[in-house]
């Protein structure tokens, strides 16, 4: 009997761990959003491991602390003299769905599907994508080890995505 309620008291045990994890990588996941909606760009680099990466396709990509704080810096900044023109997002609003985890040990994966209205170079956009992330669990605390946009449609709100016939629903 002993052995049986070790094992079960086991059993529970990881149980709680792996809902545990699942429950800060959602946080994680969480708090960048909440960062980026609120414009709190500075803050974001926090969340990544210290060589963290990030690739947005067209929007560029970045590595390391410094580099994620260069990248979410000049997002939303105008050019200085003499800057090349970039891809330049004023304001943005990103709402997430279908956060999906899986976790082996201290690092995990998944990917969650976005949805977002941002101002880029000055007009309003539609955007659909899916955010593919790498975790990594450092010192007790889940971090981005690896976060990849990868885009779905990004067209102007006034043309919307139904004019490419690729995209339009077909009935089954």
């Amino acid at each position: 009997m002993t052995a049986d309620l070790e094992a079960r008291l086991s059993e529970l045990e990881n149980l709680v761990r792996e809902l545990r994890d699942r429950e800060a990588i959602r946080d994680l996941r969480y708090r960048y959003h909440e960062y980026v909606n609120e414009g709190k760009f500075a803050d974001i680099p926090s969340l990544f491991t210290a060589d963290g990466e990030l690739d947005f396709a067209h929007l560029g990509k970045a590595s390391g602390h410094d580099g994620i704080a260069r990248f979410f810096g000049a997002l939303n900044r105008k050019p200085a003299d003499g800057e090349k023109e970039r891809p330049r997002i004023t304001w943005v609003k990103q709402f997430i769905h279908n956060h999906t985890i899986q976790l082996n040990g201290d690092r995990g994966s998944g990917f969650a599907y976005l949805e977002a209205k941002p101002i880029y170079n000055g007009e309003a956009f539609l955007v659909a994508a899916r955010y593919d992330d790498e975790y990594v669990r450092q010192n007790g605390e889940w971090k981005f080890h690896k976060m990849s946009l990868v885009p779905y449609f990004m067209v102007p709100l006034k043309e919307g995505w139904a004019q490419d016939d690729r995209l339009k629903m077909r009935p089954n």
